[in-house]
């Protein structure tokens, strides 16, 4: 039954992905050209058109990220968790998207993970970088997937399940770090 919900929400993500064109959720930047504020790195007054585009980076592995990513949506959450069968933690999440879309395994806390990728400018994010967050006073304490039109996807907490972000979002704005690659 698990294994028939995620080929599900795979083939509804990649109907969605078809219908709109080329970018991913490509009608948030042209409905709701929020500011985007509260961040030093990110710019106060920036639109959601100020992030990569997701026509350019929508490649490859990335792709593939970025596919299987919106396919755990609705996953449960679990502390520690790095399988959806158990519950998945936001660095869980990510690890288990890159071992199994892009067969690259990353390992450990969002921490880690920002220790391992390129930086990139929020200019230059493409679907598939990851995004970083301060969390509790904590750098780089919270980690997503970048799906395009500044959007994510992440693991949220114990109060949440796998889900779809704006990093236009006050709080995520506010508390946003740094975006990193993990592709060439």
């Amino acid at each position: 039954m698990t294994c028939r919900r995620y080929s599900v929400s795979i083939l509804l993500a990649s109907s969605l992905i078809a219908l709109s064109g080329c970018g991913v959720l490509s009608s948030w930047t042209q409905s709701t050209p929020a500011p985007i504020s509260g961040s030093k790195k990110v710019g106060a007054g920036r639109t959601a058109a100020a992030f990569g585009s997701a026509a350019t980076a929508a490649d490859g592995k990335a792709h593939d990220v970025v596919l299987f990513a919106l396919g755990l949506i609705e996953t449960g959450y679990r502390f520690g968790g790095k399988n959806p069968e158990a519950g998945l933690d936001c660095s869980g999440m990510v690890n288990y998207v890159f071992d199994k879309a892009a067969d690259r395994r990353l390992g450990g806390s969002a921490a880690d993970l920002a220790r391992q990728g390129k930086p990139v400018s929020v200019e230059q994010l493409r679907p598939g970088d990851l995004v970083f967050f301060n969390t509790n006073k904590r750098s780089y304490s919270h980690v997503g997937i970048y799906i395009g039109d500044a959007r994510f996807i992440h693991a949220p907490n114990s109060r949440g399940k796998v889900r779809a972000e704006s990093l236009a979002n006050g709080w995520f704005a506010a508390h946003f770090e740094e975006a990193r690659t993990y592709f060439d």
